[in-house]
């Protein structure tokens, strides 16, 4: 059986340079000549727990019960169900080095949860040392050095798992560096670019170029020890950059991920072009790996596009939001041309808090942020309209389309038994819940959390 290496950064969605952008990640994309690039890849949920935690079971959020952030109370219902675990019982060794975000709280080194997620080896270092989370990028860098270190002297008669996350590029970002030109940045749309927008984009930017040498250096190390042509290496991220309309939101720019995965035999410096999930990850593993795949598993493999990248798989992918800070229950369905959007509240603004702070969203605060309505029911041409804000639901000429993602979409959460067809989600006791109204997510006023849950 093959290895498997699982290399993640946080809030990247797709701007990277593999990508297209001016992203300064050449390690990655030097990886993407080596490997298969996805495009049209999205996660089934833009917020960090949900998202990571159902491409590691195959299972969709609302199935799995990780509908919100796992260090806000929410958590597996099945940890059997995960990558790790699963792999563990199939004879793999598997060690974690940095982030996970499927149990507690990510920066919490507890090795006892580790172990219930699966993971045999903890290499993941101390976190103490940084209280500036400004400073993370270093402890990425201990965490990366630790990785290698293990690379150099892993049992080779055995199949192994190592997954390496980093916090990069979550916020808050370090400072941008000589390097990276704040005049010339480019911003991303639907924003703005002025001196501000620039300079969060910049220190985005600095915080990839740290996550990119992190990267290299697991890559060489896989190399120089002869394991790379044994091991199934895969980069994602788990959903857009943390700015308003992006992270949390079922826009492109919010479920539009990175996946780039390499499979030692075949698929080098192909680019697939078709839809994917990341719902689809879990059961692709298996088959390139070389392990049967359990019964609970939502997706479908894709390990026949390795080598043939004409084939086309998913005609329809999902994503939804429970919670992030606050409630806000939305579903999606997306073919590849269209999407469907769907608020199943009747909170008609945006809920502030589920925007992460930013320089960005300090811009757009002092433009009426805080008035604009959100539309409860949504149809988007994304071949004409990149930046979904051409809302056509009441046009007649998309009467069709309109039906047949309704439909869709409805027979999806039938199929997986979402709660949002019983009513409203419970908020439960051990759930932290900010109310609809805040407008930060760290807010310290009592007043603005569900009195539901925990403060």
């Amino acid at each position: 059986m093959k290895n498997l290496v699982y290399i993640n950064t946080h809030d990247s969605g797709r701007v990277l340079s593999p990508y297209g952008y001016p992203t300064p990640t050449s390690n990655l994309s030097a990886f993407a000549d080596e490997a298969t690039l996805f495009t049209h890849c999205y996660c089934c949920g833009p917020t960090c727990s949900p998202s990571r935690a159902a491409m590691l079971t195959g299972e969709y959020p609302h199935q799995n019960g990780m509908l919100g952030l796992a260090q806000r109370g929410f958590d597996l219902v099945e940890p059997s169900h995960h990558l790790a675990n699963y792999l563990r019982s199939h004879g793999y060794t598997t060690a974690i080095s940095g982030i996970q975000h499927e149990k507690g709280w990510y920066l919490d080194i507890d090795k006892d949860e580790l172990n219930h997620l699966g993971y045999d080896v903890v290499l993941t270092n101390d976190t103490s040392r940084y209280p500036d989370k400004k400073q993370l990028h270093h402890w990425d860098h201990e965490n990366a050095i630790s990785a290698v270190d293990w690379l150099n002297h892993v049992d080779k008669t055995k199949p192994f798992m190592l997954s390496f996350g980093l916090h990069s590029t979550h916020r808050p970002f370090p400072d941008v560096e000589d390097d990276i030109n704040v005049n010339q940045t480019a911003v991303l749309p639907p924003f703005d670019s002025n001196a501000t927008t620039r300079m969060d984009q910049a220190m985005y930017n600095t915080s990839a170029k740290h996550a990119d040498v992190e990267i290299g250096l697991i890559i060489d190390a896989l190399k120089q020890n002869g394991l790379y042509d044994n091991t199934v290496v895969m980069y994602t991220t788990d959903h857009g950059e943390a700015v308003p309309f992006h992270k949390c939101f079922l826009s492109d720019q919010g479920i539009g991920v990175a996946l780039i995965i390499r499979d030692p035999q075949k698929g080098h410096g192909e680019v697939y072009d078709h839809l994917i999930s990341h719902i689809d990850v879990f059961p692709t593993l298996c088959d390139l790996l070389g392990v049967e795949k359990p019964n609970y598993l939502q997706g479908q493999s894709y390990a026949d596009v390795f080598g043939d990248t004409t084939i086309e798989k998913d005609e329809f992918i999902y994503a939804e939001v429970n919670f992030h800070t606050s409630y806000e229950p939305i579903r999606c369905v997306r073919n590849n041309r269209f999407k469907y959007v769907k608020y199943f509240d009747d909170y008609d603004h945006y809920n502030l808090s589920n925007m992460d702070e930013s320089l960005t969203k300090t811009v757009y605060m002092n433009v009426d942020l805080k008035n604009r309505i959100k539309p409860m029911e949504a149809l988007y041409d994304t071949w004409y309209d990149r930046g979904e804000v051409n809302n056509v639901i009441d046009d007649p000429q998309y009467h069709d389309v309109v039906e047949t993602l309704r439909n869709a979409l409805h027979e999806h959460m039938v199929k997986t038994n979402d709660p949002l067809l019983d009513g409203e989600i419970e908020v439960k006791p051990n759930y932290k819940v900010n109310k609809r109204e805040c407008e930060q997510a760290s807010s310290k006023n009592p007043d603005d959390y569900d009195p539901r849950g925990r403060h």
